[in-house]
């Protein structure tokens, strides 16, 4: 794969996925929707009612369309229940009332300032990898040091649009050069079906069922001397953290990974979408990174073909 597919060039677009809010049917009753909601968060109906200051009586009554809530209790009950922006537009929407947090594509002008975070936190984050990916972690952006990680994955994986978490894990795809394939994969299952459990998404749902179904062998042995069984074992990550054993060409890659969002937003899209950025987990994956990234001709080095400028626009 070259990095003119998975780098997203300085003034390119980016990867266009975002799903509006508008309704194209007759929403549900909002006083069933509040019901599943607070049935997901596994609250009893006293407890919702104490949290958003209001009798256990009338929480009934809106759940069985007894009484039709104000735009106020809409906003109360989804800040209690924790439902995501994306639904709390639906919530408004099945009460009657218009959404109350835009939706905009990344590349709009009025994302242009988050645009640009993000631009700086992949570029900063070179010569180690990092990408940008949305609620359906599907591949936004990604910084110059990801291409070379994907030697040897199917090009059709690789075809927008690209889902980062079907990337690692499919038999085509990342899986068979992951020193510790059945800790990880473990690890991306379960954070996927704690984000389903969150946000009730069907798309996310479908994902973890196609995922759980791949193939899960045990993670096989490693002439390196660093082996998947050695790495993990030290106490270094022992209940700490799962690190990402990555087969390389040069030898064997450990990263730790982190997840940045936005901390305050009002907006569907800026909501939904995170940067992974991964650590290199010891001193010889850096200098391995680092040296790549120097050698000539390859991916962020200075004066390599088609690298984006760094500068943020």
């Amino acid at each position: 794969m070259t990095s003119e597919v998975i780098v997203r060039k300085q003034g390119a677009p980016y990867r266009s996925v975002m799903n509006t809010t508008t309704a194209t049917t007759a929403p549900r009753p909002v006083g069933a929707l509040f019901r599943e909601w607070r049935e997901r968060r596994r609250l009893s109906q006293m407890r919702l009612a104490l949290d958003a200051g209001v009798s256990t009586r009338h929480l009934s009554f809106l759940e069985t369309g007894k009484a039709r809530p104000s735009r106020e209790m809409v906003e109360r009950l989804a800040d209690r229940l924790d439902v995501p922006l994306r639904e709390r537009n639906t919530l408004l929407l099945a009460a009657g009332f218009a959404p109350a947090y835009p939706e905009h594509d990344l590349d709009a002008p009025t994302l242009g300032a988050a645009r640009r975070v993000v631009d700086r936190l992949l570029a900063g984050h070179e010569p180690y990898p990092a990408l940008a990916i949305d609620r359906h972690w599907t591949l936004l952006a990604a910084n110059r040091a990801v291409a070379p990680l994907l030697a040897g994955v199917s090009p059709e994986l690789l075809r927008p649009p690209v889902n980062v978490l079907r990337l690692s894990l499919h038999p085509a795809g990342l899986a068979p050069r992951i020193a510790n394939l059945a800790q990880w994969r473990a690890h991306l299952l379960e954070r996927l079906r704690r984000q389903v459990e969150v946000t009730a998404d069907a798309t996310l749902a479908a994902l973890a069922a196609e995922l759980a179904a791949y193939p899960a062998p045990d993670a096989p042995g490693s002439d390196d001397p660093r082996s998947a069984s050695a790495l993990t074992s030290t106490s270094a990550f022992a209940g700490i953290a799962v690190p990402l054993l990555l087969r390389a060409e040069g030898g064997m890659l450990a990263f730790l990974s982190t997840t940045t969002v936005f901390g305050t937003p009002v907006e569907v899209t800026l909501a939904e979408l995170a940067v992974e950025a991964f650590f290199p987990a010891d001193a010889a994956t850096a200098e391995a990174l680092r040296h790549a990234a120097g050698a000539p001709g390859a991916p962020g080095a200075a004066g390599a073909p088609g690298a984006p400028n760094r500068t943020a626009e």
